[in-house]
């Protein structure tokens, strides 16, 4: 059976985000040849951010909620998800916000993926996993 590794998702989502951020300007002078205009698209770039919340959340509640119970790949999760916010807002600290979003957003998953791994055998008979959830 075909199993999705929703961490794996979640930073596959993260690393395009930071690529897609990286390279952007790059691309950003030749895009208007072929008739594409995305400078200054906020709503391609907060969609982009509205994508990796919505990835990385998922990601994120489902192991918490289904394996370890920690609150902390949540918590850093959301301060990376308020930096890339705040890059938007703040376009001359773009790359002093960018930096620690994606790290903070990487780390989260991360932090996901090995308290998941640690908690694997949560599901047996003796597990309290519904005593802490509810």
């Amino acid at each position: 059976m075909f199993k999705i590794n929703y961490d794996a998702l979640g930073i596959a989502t993260s690393v395009a985000c930071a690529i897609h951020c990286a390279v952007l300007p790059l691309v950003l002078t030749s895009l208007p040849i072929f008739g594409v205009n995305i400078i200054n698209n906020y709503l391609f770039e907060y969609g982009m951010i509205l994508l990796a919340f919505l990835v990385g959340a998922f990601t994120l509640l489902h192991g918490f909620k289904k394996h370890h119970h920690k609150k902390l790949p949540l918590t850093v999760f959301s301060i990376g998800i308020f930096f890339l916010v705040l890059k938007e807002t703040f376009h001359e600290f773009h790359i002093w916000l960018l930096v620690p979003a994606v790290v903070m957003i990487i780390t989260a998953h991360f932090l996901n993926y090995n308290y998941c791994r640690k908690a694997k055998f949560c599901h047996s008979t003796d597990c309290t996993h519904e005593e802490l959830v509810g």
